[in-house]
């Protein structure tokens, strides 16, 4: 397996990836697919020395993402605090592709002065769930019933972990 940051060319595979989540209902809340032109200006803030997108590779074919996004950007007390996000081919589940995509970014929080990472899953996204404490994310809040998906509701759930500290 191949990691390495994303080039714009790979957009449309990041987004044929991403809708592979929607149409699954289990791993983000959009409930209409997404095109490559409406993550154009997603893509541009994400720049590899502040938010980084990484893309796993398995034999030339793109198995997943993950991207380190701004938290409430603009408000610069929570500068140092990110959001990640990461999305499986459906055919390549189960492979540990995820685990090392979330290594790979929590191995360059330091560089990119990120002190606090958090992931915010579907509460019925049991999987991811098991992923994220398995990698030592800790659940840091849930907000109950927000996501609604057709009259069948579920929360959101915020996993979180202190990775760098500039003081040690």
């Amino acid at each position: 397996m191949n990691i390495r940051i994303a080039r714009s060319e790979d957009l449309h595979s990041i987004v044929a990836i991403y809708n592979q989540s929607i149409n699954g209902n289990r791993s983000t809340a959009d409930l209409t697919p997404v095109r490559p032109e409406d993550r154009r200006g997603w893509f541009a803030e994400h720049t590899p020395d502040k938010y980084p997108v990484y893309v796993a590779e398995i034999d030339g074919v793109m198995a997943g993402w993950c991207s380190i996004s701004a938290y409430r950007p603009g408000r610069m007390a929570l500068r140092f605090t990110a959001e990640i996000s990461y999305y499986i081919d459906n055919a390549f589940h189960r492979q540990g592709i995820a685990s090392e995509l979330i290594r790979r970014a929590i191995a360059s929080c330091g560089q990119l002065q990120i002190k606090n990472l958090f992931a915010i899953v579907l509460e019925r996204n049991e999987a991811s769930v098991r992923l994220l404490e398995k990698t030592g994310f800790e659940k840091w809040g849930c907000l109950p019933r927000v996501a609604d998906f057709g009259g069948e509701e579920c929360g959101h759930l915020y996993y979180g972990m202190r990775v760098w500290d500039p003081a040690i």
